[in-house]
């Protein structure tokens, strides 16, 4: 099967339409986090006339630790968009996991720090606590089911689900979506456990390296989780961290390549760009060129 990918594109983008015309590309993926303006309905809408025959794919935060406000320095409270239960002190990662911070008490959606980042947080960013006692209140959030309900108003039915670590994670869909076509990101310990232990046809797998690489015990472990994923799941989908040099650069460092090649060489079919390649034409484009090329030979 010749490798393709899904793309995650900025809503309004106006090379969108270049986007979809690529011969790699298999789907759109909408980041829920974007800014949309008007009714959903409207912006799902557009984004399907767009797509034409191929897939859109609306991406649900689900139990993902956000950022809900803004949060400027010096302060020491940052707002989540989940109620959390955590032994403290314990440390908190910002931005892929390169920034830290340690968290002095959690009180329902607010973590009380000791300091920093040392810079403007702000809304819509991903936090990871990576504690055993670790208890996040909820599944689908507010905005979560908004799409939801708009998205069956328009006739569409592919979601992506953030953080799976359960069965019943995907069945909470399910409930508000009988129709609903669902790709069940691992991103947690627990999801592992969960794809492992419970996950059965009907669903399918991505791997999504942003958060399970931050997540993993030790940095090289992310290879053999992303290995136990396809091998569980021959149709599942690998995400993120996937030719980043091009959103600095339009000459693709040595390791991308290495990385990309390794990903094929396991069994992955279908790749999947996130927002840091995406939010520029001639990077989305200059990595599915790339990426095109070098998935002939695993045709």
């Amino acid at each position: 099967m010749q490798p393709t990918v899904i793309v995650t594109i900025p809503p309004y983008a106006p090379f969108i339409d270049e986007v979809v015309d690529h011969p790699a590309v298999s789907g759109l993926r909408l980041n829920t986090v974007m800014p949309t303006k008007g009714k959903l309905e409207d912006t799902l809408k557009m984004l399907q006339d767009k797509v034409k025959d191929k897939d859109l794919w609306i991406d649900l935060k689900c139990r993902q630790l956000r950022v809900k406000n803004f949060g400027v320095p010096p302060f020491t409270e940052i707002e989540l968009t989940h109620q959390i239960e955590v032994e403290t002190p314990v440390t908190a990662y910002f931005s892929d996991g390169n920034e830290r911070a340690t968290v002095l008490e959690a009180d329902q959606n607010r973590l009380i720090m000791q300091e920093g980042p040392q810079r403007v947080i702000g809304p819509g960013e991903s936090v990871n606590i990576i504690h055993p006692s670790l208890k996040i209140s909820g599944y689908l959030t507010e905005t979560d089911e908004e799409y939801i309900s708009a998205a069956k108003e328009v006739g569409l039915h592919n979601y992506m689900l953030s953080f799976v670590e359960r069965p019943e994670d995907s069945n909470k869909l399910k409930e508000l979506d009988p129709e609903a076509e669902i790709v069940e990101k691992i991103e947690s310990i627990k999801g592992i456990l969960y794809a492992d232990k419970h996950w059965k046809n009907g669903t399918r797998l991505m791997a999504a390296r942003g958060d399970l690489y931050i997540e993993v015990k030790k940095p090289h472990y992310i290879t053999r989780a992303v290995e136990r994923i396809v091998k569980k799941d021959s149709n599942a989908i690998v995400a993120s961290r996937i030719m980043g040099s091009f959103a600095h650069s339009l000459e693709p460092s040595c390791s991308d390549i290495g990385d990309v090649d390794n990903l094929l060489r396991m069994g992955y079919r279908t790749l999947m760009l996130g927002d840091d390649v995406c939010m520029r034409r001639n990077s989305v484009m200059s990595a599915l060129n790339l990426l095109q090329a070098m998935s002939e030979r695993y045709g």
